[in-house]
């Protein structure tokens, strides 16, 4: 169990502020029902002074953990410095970051925004302008896959594969068709005279943590090739070094036309980040997109720092390594639970899902009574997506809490 920190008080404690925000924050979200209020690697407290470990970090999002040392002093040194200035005119933080994200990629532009709905946005945007910019104007679609999650704008739930998302915002916008995922022959079949682009995660995180299969990507790499269409990567979960690669595309060896990223790029301050190849980059020309805040220069800093730490040698086989450790426990503890407890264990590096026989919320709150805190992705699958600096203690800790959890449903 979490053990009791003597720091809150009557008028910060989890029910409290709880009662505050049913008050007056828009009921938007399901949230568990704690309000964490500090952090350090893996490990978070809530308002009563209880300790969790971290296993979700964001979503995927705090990758080098709560408040690693690096990020906070670059973070530090930059508010003291300059907080803001206009895309109008350039800055440094900015710069340095293109030019790191580009050298590791493989691309030679990039677009800062907020946020991976965003990224998302740009990559629509810039699908359409490339095939007006081609002279085919006609081509606007985009194919997406079933279980895929993009954003929550008009445009990139639309691209959403997931209906649950669409109800209640009909009409949605023209221009997007879903095909099962892992199947490129149906992709080759809904493409028309009016396909623009493919938009594909190499990993579905919403959809339940589902992995492209073998050879996928670069079918559809081929495809787009034969068919003179764009092939988008939503980078958004599995880049910077999630799946112990930079990005997942770089799995089946090829280079896409264009990527989005978000989460972990700023390790929990809002940054987004569209890359791209020369080519098509050119299309996006002085005013036709931009953000107020895109490539905000503490959000920037913070993750100049964060590519620092991850791009040290041998910092993403080591994240290879705890990841392959976290599936294999995890497979024995199912090995050891009664059958069809867990249906099934999936995941490549440090994201993790555990498709479960029952709805995901009702693991997710025994979990967190225990001291363990994850997600849920989709219906039944639970999600973990821990610091990339976990511990072997700490893992060690979470696995037996989890299987002592799992156990006692």
């Amino acid at each position: 169990m979490p053990q009791p920190v003597p720091s809150a008080t009557a008028s910060t404690s989890n029910d409290t502020l709880i009662s505050k925000a049913k008050s007056h924050l828009l009921q938007n979200y399901k949230q568990q029902p704690i309000v964490l209020v500090k952090g350090r690697g893996t490990r978070v407290w809530d308002a009563d002074g209880r300790e969790y470990l971290d296993l979700i970090g964001g979503v995927a999002t705090c990758a080098l953990g709560h408040c690693h040392p690096e990020l906070v002093a670059a973070a530090h040194a930059q508010l003291d410095s300059l907080w803001h200035v206009s895309n109008a005119f350039y800055s440094q933080p900015q710069i340095d970051l293109a030019a790191q994200l580009c050298e590791w990629s493989g691309f030679q532009r990039a677009f800062f925004c907020n946020s991976g709905a965003e990224a998302n946005e740009a990559l629509l945007k810039l699908a359409r302008k490339v095939m007006k910019d081609r002279g085919t104007p006609e081509r606007y679609e985009v194919i997406t896959f079933e279980r895929s999650f993009h954003g929550r704008t008009l445009a990139t739930v639309t691209a959403t594969g997931q209906p649950k998302y669409h109800a209640g915002f009909e009409p949605l916008p023209a221009g997007f068709q879903h095909v099962p995922y892992g199947d490129v022959d149906a992709v080759r079949r809904a493409i028309g005279p009016a396909t623009a682009a493919i938009l594909v995660e190499p990993i579905q995180g919403e959809g339940g943590v589902r992995l492209a299969p073998p050879g996928f990507l670069k079918g559809l790499r081929a495809l787009c090739d034969e068919k003179g269409l764009l092939l988008l990567v939503d980078e958004i979960q599995t880049g910077m070094g999630r799946t112990g690669i930079p990005f997942g595309f770089m799995r089946d060896g090829i280079q896409p036309d264009a990527i989005s990223m978000a989460k972990a790029l700023g390790n929990g301050l809002p940054i987004g980040a569209m890359l791209c190849r020369e080519d098509v980059g050119a299309s996006l020309s002085p005013g036709s997109h931009g953000s107020t805040f895109g490539g905000n220069l503490v959000a920037a800093a913070a993750a100049n720092a964060a590519l620092k730490v991850i791009r040290q040698p041998g910092f993403l086989d080591e994240v290879t390594s705890k990841g392959a450790y976290f599936l294999e426990r995890l497979r024995e503890i199912q090995g050891r639970l009664p059958a069809g407890r867990v249906v099934e264990v999936r995941g490549q590096g440090l994201l993790v899902g555990l498709e479960m026989d029952r709805e995901a919320p009702q693991v997710l709150g025994k979990l967190r009574e225990a001291g363990v805190l994850g997600n849920a992705a989709g219906e039944r699958t639970v999600r973990f997506a821990p610091p990339f600096t976990i511990s072997q203690e700490e893992m060690d800790q979470s696995l037996a809490i989890i299987e002592r959890v799992l156990i006692a449903l």
